[in-house]
């Protein structure tokens, strides 16, 4: 096949550092998570080390994930720190979410599995339901040294306070956070940064922002005379559904290609709301340039499987990997302005990059696509030329095709390339770029929803993948990393 699409890389002009945390995850007490599929107890008959199930802890050590913001989302505004401390046997049982929270896991259980994986934290803080007075309580004992509420840490079992790196103040605030206006939640954000301290390094403070195109929201929280002083950064919330309607989002199997298309629509569009949200920032003159924008909750989202599955249960299929590996290569390209996403969810809710049953466990194919990815964290993003072939289906247009390069911190060149075209192969000419080939992997299989299942965990898998000559063809429905060979 005759290369269609040249590239062109251009070296000379970097974007910026692409942070870790931008592949960071979502922990939200949600479903069956963390219950069953994170945290099981140390009783568990399933093997797990501090109550922290082993398989499920070896897969999510194997990401580098960077951080992991938690305990929500909207459960963030019901959650009060002190239900989750001290002995299990004795903590607050709470209803959310159509099940019981037991809070047998809570701070300790957190903050010791984020040290364990070498992820920093995204503490989301109680705006809804709490006061300043739990914030500052609740952040004194996780980070202080000396005082009454370090006393009482060490009392509960850990001696050394632990770094809360981010730090969040209320969940859209214009729905489940409490239905506020913006003038009167960036009142309340103000008060509550103003006393919500940490001892030694204060943490990235992330005021809660708009959802999808709804931009006002955060511009008007962003006219607040206080608030360019008191954060670092602003949030937004962007999802994919593959209808567009909230009552009847579409299945995650089974869907037709109109769907597929519709999906993968609705994800590129996340470009469009970033670049909206940057020009939005350059408008505010009390903003720093490095005022950053943090996608703190995004992913697919669809209909769950039936009345019996967890809340937000839902399949993960070769779409979701195209979807994922789609928002990298975007987050790249403004890699100067995103300083963080956090996909949702880590394990068993929406996007997951695991999926449990009991004592049984298996990696999606959005999972594979963030290990792949790994290369590209601390990486410069570099600009990207090319013309992309259209795909197209009835009145749906996307391009087929959609590349990212970046250089390690080593000096080696990594491309990343993807095929949105469900039926046909593409091909690419990465001659041009400067390297002699490329070696690498691929994540493709026979189906649009092709998945893998507790029968079938290898269905979608990555494999080995080589370009002789940077001449790459790309099948149907695929995602490509490459480096250049040495």
């Amino acid at each position: 096949m005759e290369a269609q699409t040249q590239v062109a890389v251009d070296r000379s002009s970097p974007i910026g550092t692409i942070e870790p945390e931008v592949y960071g995850q979502f922990l939200e007490h949600l479903g069956a998570q963390p219950y069953g599929s994170i945290w099981v107890g140390e009783d568990s008959a399933i093997p797990n080390t501090d109550g922290i199930r082993n398989d499920v802890f070896a897969a999510l050590d194997a990401l580098d994930i960077p951080v992991i913001r938690w305990p929500g989302g909207c459960y963030s505004d019901r959650y009060q720190w002190r239900d989750g401390i001290g002995e299990r046997a004795e903590r607050t049982n709470a209803a959310w979410g159509g099940t019981i929270e037991p809070n047998t896991f809570g701070t300790h259980e957190f903050f010791n599995l984020a040290e364990r994986l070498g992820a920093k934290t995204y503490l989301n803080i109680n705006l809804g339901t709490g006061t300043p007075k739990d914030a500052a309580d609740w952040l004194e004992y996780i980070t202080a040294t000396t005082g009454d509420r370090a006393r009482e840490r060490r009392a509960n079992g850990r001696d050394a306070p632990w770094t809360v790196d981010y730090l969040a103040i209320g969940n859209e605030t214009w729905g489940c956070g409490g239905h506020i206006t913006p003038e009167y939640y960036a009142d309340m954000y103000s008060l509550y940064a103003s006393f919500a301290k940490t001892e030694g390094k204060q943490p990235e403070r992330i005021i809660s922002g708009s959802h999808d195109a709804n931009i006002e929201y955060s511009d008007t929280l962003l006219d607040h005379p206080y608030i360019a002083g008191l954060a670092e950064g602003i949030s937004v919330h962007v999802y994919s559904l593959p209808t567009g309607d909230w009552g009847a989002k579409g299945a995650a199997l089974g869907f037709p290609e109109e769907e597929w298309i519709s999906t993968l629509s609705r994800a590129l569009r996340i470009e469009d709301v970033i670049e909206d949200q940057i020009a939005m920032f350059e408008s505010h003159e009390n903003l720093s340039d490095d005022f950053g924008l943090y996608v703190d909750e995004w992913g697919t989202w669809y209909d769950p499987e039936g009345e019996e599955t967890p809340a937000l249960y839902q399949q993960n299929s070769m779409r979701d990997a195209v979807v994922a590996a789609l928002s990298f290569n975007i987050f790249h390209k403004h890699a100067d302005r995103v300083k963080m996403t956090n996909i949702a969810q880590m394990v068993n809710v929406l996007q997951a990059m695991i999926l449990t049953d009991g004592p049984d466990m298996v990696l999606t194919p959005t999972y594979h696509v963030f290990e792949m990815y790994k290369l590209f964290q601390g990486a410069t993003a570099l600009p990207v030329r090319y013309d992309a072939p259209d795909y197209i289906l009835g009145e749906d247009i996307i391009p087929a095709i959609s590349i990212s390069a970046a250089l390690t911190p080593e000096g080696q060149l990594v491309v990343a390339l993807v095929n949105s075209d469900p039926k046909g192969s593409h091909a690419v000419d990465l001659s041009g770029i400067g390297a002699s080939g490329f070696t690498g992997r691929i994540l493709t299989a026979d189906a649009m929803d092709s998945h893998n299942t507790f029968e079938d965990p290898e269905a979608v898998v990555p494999k080995l993948f080589k370009a002789e000559r940077g001449l790459v063809t790309l099948p149907p429905h695929s995602v490509v990393v490459l480096t250049e060979a040495e």
